[in-house]
């Protein structure tokens, strides 16, 4: 039965997910994390640190990791499949839709509106990762969150680098991820 939630929720995530894996992440967290409770938010956020990390596709680098965390290797493997399988059908159709009727004026208005609701999608996406690690989740209206500072300033100095001396962004996630693990040992979170 998972088998088959894992299937069915990756095609639909691989059906909607239209503009590449990071407007594929609210979809993702829906199912994964709200619907089917496979993961919590913080496994979420490390799954997506992971998928950013390794080589290959977020969206089925995040498919593989939370159908390992679901099923094992079979639950990987058929949601890996249910996640690529709706575009291999759509870029086929496409494709050969495109190539038949590319001169018309139609076409080309439809993929134009379809980038702003993609930007809306990746933003989507990095505000659930951003809230969740400066305040644990997305603060409600009723409560004053408590701020991570330790995050927040790491945040700060990781945007600051990228925007002023413009490095790679591997190392710029490589050395955020030492500064943490510095920092919970200074702060007494981490213990060795």
């Amino acid at each position: 039965m998972v088998y088959l939630q894992l299937f069915w929720s990756f095609f639909q995530i691989g059906l909607f997910s239209i503009g590449g894996g990071y407007a594929a992440m609210p979809l993702i967290q829906t199912q994964a994390v709200d619907l089917n409770h496979w993961l919590t938010m913080t496994q979420f956020a490390d799954i997506i640190t992971i998928a950013e990390m390794t080589p290959g596709p977020i969206a089925i680098n995040s498919a593989t990791f939370v159908g390992i965390q679901a099923a094992g290797i079979p639950g990987a493997l058929i949601a890996t499949l249910g996640c690529i399988t709706p575009s291999c059908i759509i870029v086929l159709t496409l494709a050969y839709f495109y190539y038949k009727y590319q001169d018309l004026i139609v076409i080309q208005g439809i993929l134009s509106g379809l980038r702003p609701a993609v930007v809306a999608m990746i933003a989507s996406a990095g505000l659930s990762i951003l809230f969740l690690a400066l305040w644990g989740g997305v603060p409600g209206i009723a409560q004053i969150p408590q701020v991570d500072w330790v995050s927040l300033s790491i945040f700060i100095l990781a945007f600051a680098c990228l925007r002023i001396w413009k490095p790679s962004p591997i190392a710029v996630m490589f050395g955020a991820g030492v500064l943490g693990v510095i920092a919970g040992f200074l702060t007494g979170d981490l213990k060795l």
